[in-house]
């Protein structure tokens, strides 16, 4: 098994949307989150994905771990909200495979942090090729409709990428 994946809030509530969470936990084994992520996906509330979200905290595989370097979390949260701020300073203290992350500005500071990271359709480029997903295009057309904001040149790369 390999090193566990930090999550931010985005991509869980999206994958939880259209019904293709568990691509983590077949994926990554387990998916770690920060305290403020977990309040940010409200998991007893009747929110999107939140049901499905909560499964995962029920379930295991996905955990709540607090970054414990507070100095990198209240840097960062200068320049973010305090999710990716905990899910950077996370990523960073566990030396993650990686961060589950699609915000634009988060990624960059997430990477000149050092920190690796990938986006949801990394993670359904991830489940095609290793044949725990038959086709990615479907999976976008659902977070496209849920209201999952992806550019439509990052969507026909990823469509181009999966040969589809």
């Amino acid at each position: 098994m390999t090193r566990a994946i930090v999550s931010d809030t985005g991509p869980l509530i999206a994958l939880a949307r259209v019904g293709h969470l568990d691509l983590l936990r077949r994926l990554y084994g387990q998916v770690i989150i920060p305290p403020a992520v977990h309040a940010e996906f409200a998991p007893g509330s009747n929110r999107p994905g939140a049901r499905a979200l909560a499964a995962t905290l029920q379930a295991g595989w996905v955990v709540v771990q607090p970054a414990t370097d507070m100095n990198v979390v209240s840097e960062v949260a200068r320049h973010l909200d305090r999710g990716e701020a905990e899910a950077i300073a996370l990523a960073e203290q566990r030396s993650a495979r990686f961060l589950l992350i699609d915000d634009a500005k988060g990624r960059r500071i997430a990477h000149r942090r050092g920190v690796r990271v990938a986006g949801v359709a990394g993670v359904l480029l991830a489940a095609k090729s290793q044949g725990v997903l038959g086709a990615v295009a479907p999976v976008l057309e659902a977070l496209s409709r849920a209201g999952y904001r992806l550019s439509p040149r990052l969507i026909a790369g990823v469509l181009a990428r999966a040969d589809e």
